[in-house]
């Protein structure tokens, strides 16, 4: 039976970003724009589509990307699309460009409940910007759903999902009731690239585009909870010395006494 599926997104700053572009706005404690370097959708959501696609390869599903921000690069959030998925809702507001991960759950959580029916909503097991993993389970504990973590292989089964969990030794095999959440995790494999006929059909789709006043949010749920008191590049004074005798036991040798003076052995 096909399945309806939201899948949530993310904006972030591309991670391949050299250090020499990474600069910290003290001003406002936040990463700055790298200039000439676009943002790009963060990578574990993007496995979360291919997760949501290959469900619909093996019993049909109706799949809707979901995100949360401001300044929103159309190009760039229409890479779902032109993956295959069916549709775009973006939650676009200057109230919602820079949130916490409760206010970004809540946010999400409220856009879930207007799409209507929804059988999984799949998420990322986290974003690269930040690395907290917080938002996908603020979302299940919300919407009251199940949720199962850090996903390699979601399948849906007789009205239910079961997943294999990666684990540092292996894989678990959960099973779960839907509606349910899902993270995934980037063991379930690499995201298909896009065809040419579905960047195509993605840029003749406009995308949904709903405010804060379209979901009747509260403002005070929005006022963060976390304050970040400080946000630093961090500086290493640490030295490398190069010790190089005649030959390979010369070498060891002075390596043995360099050591000592410095009471290592």
């Amino acid at each position: 039976m096909p399945v309806d599926i939201v899948v949530c997104v993310k904006q972030v700053m591309d991670p391949e970003t050299p250090a020499s572009a990474f600069r910290v706005d003290r001003e406002t404690n936040r990463v700055a724009d790298a200039p000439g370097i676009p943002p790009v959708i963060n990578g574990f959501d993007e496995n979360a589509v291919e997760a949501a696609l290959r469900i619909r390869d093996a019993v049909g599903a109706t799949i809707t990307v979901l995100s949360v921000g401001g300044g929103f690069m159309m190009d760039i959030m229409k890479k779902p699309l032109s993956m295959g998925a069916d549709s775009l809702v973006l939650v676009q507001d200057d109230s919602v460009g820079e949130l916490d991960s409760y206010a970004t759950a809540y946010v999400l959580s409220e856009a879930i409940k207007r799409i209507g029916r929804f059988d999984l909503v799949l998420c990322g097991r986290q974003a690269s910007d930040w690395d907290n993993a917080q938002v996908p389970l603020g979302i299940a504990e919300l919407l009251g759903l199940p949720c199962v973590t850090v996903a390699q292989k979601v399948d849906v089964v007789d009205g239910g999902v079961v997943v294999q969990r990666a684990l540092a030794d292996g894989y678990e095999v959960v099973e779960a009731a839907m509606p349910a959440l899902i993270t995934v995790t980037n063991e379930l494999g690499e995201p298909r690239y896009a065809t040419l006929r579905g960047i195509m059909a993605a840029g003749r789709k406009t995308p949904t585009v709903w405010t804060a006043q379209d979901l009747d949010l509260d403002p005070s749920t929005l006022v963060p909870k976390i304050t970040v008191t400080d946000l630093f590049i961090p500086v290493t004074d640490q030295e490398c010395e190069l010790i190089q005798g005649e030959d390979d036991a010369d070498s060891g040798r002075l390596l043995a006494l360099r050591l000592r003076e410095e009471k290592l052995i």
